[in-house]
């Protein structure tokens, strides 16, 4: 367990940060479920909209540093072929 101040800070702030980037990460996979589920049954138009959502998710996530950019890139791609194809 920490014993100063500033380490009993430091788990306090890491419980915090843990906390806000678990609630991206579970939204941007939620995003996508939904995108894909909506793809399959063959609704064009909420799989588009929420693809938006997703793609905004995902780029709100790299620019946070919850995922690396290219990783970003990689989902946004691969969902925007189950979209397209």
């Amino acid at each position: 367990m920490a014993n100063s101040a500033s380490a009993l800070k430091r788990v306090r702030q890491n419980e915090t940060r843990a906390a806000r980037n678990k609630s991206l990460s579970t939204r941007m996979k939620t995003l996508r479920k939904k995108t894909l589920a909506s793809a399959e049954a063959g609704d064009k138009d909420a799989a588009q909209k929420t693809f938006s959502e997703f793609a905004s998710a995902v780029d709100k996530c790299a620019k946070n540093n919850i995922i690396h950019k290219n990783k970003a890139a990689n989902l946004k791609s691969k969902t925007q072929k189950h979209l397209v194809g």
